[in-house]
């Protein structure tokens, strides 16, 4: 479809679509997740109610090779993709008829995987005749807390950590977004993987850098805090990742015994103040009085300990998903999806992967 006849069919189309969805109580989403190493599929219904959230994750496969191969994770994307979303529809009981919308993550991420997601959502919602909604993963890292906190509305602040991401958001409406601060080099979720790899732990690190560290002291080594002078809301992770390098290559050096229970417990503490501090910071200068963490490293006991600490302490109500909304899956999506479909957005076959994509981009 090109030219003037398809921009105008399509804005018919967006024109129905949009009173089919002032007339009809309830929108069910189809939800599709392959951004990374997770195949999932989801049923949501409102955007608040999960009817069913199927996994299948790669993650025994990838702890073969110490983190993600992405060309592994297409392939088992494409093994997977319609058996989870066979088990989503099952599971919650609907069928395509029963289906509004198919949502999908678009981007960020690995682009082969995402291209499986976006192909098969394209399909479904081409046969099924379906309106098509892409996702921005980590709008729908933010929306997981919608699922099981109905109260949270916007506006509030959200962070995001996980092994591709550290934002700092302002959530001003569902779908509307402003990037307060951000990484300037590794991730969080990568740094825990980095370290956790470099002390023997394996992959995936940021789940055995929690397990371990409650057996050490994290007060036995005294790495860096980063800040940086011109963002104080920006993160930076790399040159504490290098200061637990050169404290595991010193003791090696000098022929000395490390505890790698102390070493995993210092980094988390260091790791977790930096983010607790800037994220307070923000709370702080932008009058906000409801704060959520989401993504992978939202899981992380230490961190939800000292996040929760610190809200209290400034009067502001923490919310946080439950673990299995916090890695990669499709309720999420489709809680996002949700919001998206009553704003308005459809999205035409041309949609494509976008591995970069930028926080409200369309």
């Amino acid at each position: 479809m090109c030219g003037k006849e398809g921009i105008l069919k399509e804005s018919v189309q967006k024109e129905k679509m949009s009173e089919e969805n002032i007339t009809k109580e309830d929108i069910v989403i189809l939800a599709i997740e392959s951004s990374c190493d997770e195949t999932a599929a989801a049923v949501v219904r409102n955007g608040r109610e999960v009817k069913s959230n199927i996994i299948s994750s790669q993650i025994d496969l990838h702890t073969l090779y110490g983190g993600v191969v992405p060309e592994i994770a297409s392939r088992k994307h494409i093994e997977k993709i319609n058996q989870v979303i066979e088990a989503a529809l099952a599971e919650a009981k609907v069928s395509f008829e029963e289906i509004d919308a198919i949502g999908v993550t678009y981007g960020p991420g690995l682009v082969g995987a995402l291209l499986v997601g976006v192909a098969e959502a394209k399909a479904i919602a081409y046969a099924a005749k379906k309106p098509l909604i892409g996702v921005h993963h980590i709008e729908g890292h933010i929306a997981a807390n919608f699922i099981e906190h109905p109260e949270l509305k916007p506006p509030f602040f959200s962070l995001v950590v996980s092994g591709g991401h550290t934002h700092l958001v302002r959530v001003r409406d569902y779908g509307k977004f402003d990037i307060i601060g951000r990484t300037r080099d590794d991730a969080a979720g990568e740094a825990f993987d980095k370290v956790a790899r470099a002390i023997g732990l394996g992959y995936p690190g940021g789940p055995k850098i929690d397990k371990v560290s409650k057996e050490g002291d994290p007060e036995a080594i005294a790495f860096p805090r980063a800040h940086v002078a011109d963002a104080p809301y920006d993160f930076s992770f790399s040159g504490m990742k290098s200061a637990v390098l050169n404290y595991i290559n010193g003791c090696r050096m000098k022929g000395e015994e490390f505890s790698q229970a102390d070493v995993a417990a210092s980094f988390q503490k260091a790791v977790t103040d930096v983010l607790v501090d800037n994220a307070m910071h923000a709370v702080e200068e932008y009058h906000i009085d409801k704060f959520a963490i989401a993504g992978g490293v939202a899981s992380n006991s230490a961190l939800r300990a000292s996040m929760k600490e610190a809200c209290e302490r400034r009067g502001v109500k923490f919310y946080y998903p439950s673990p299995v909304y916090c890695t990669d899956n499709a309720a999420m999506i489709g809680a996002a999806a949700y919001y998206e479909y009553i704003n308005g957005t459809r999205h035409g076959w041309d949609l494509n992967a976008v591995p970069n994509l930028k926080l409200g981009e369309r």
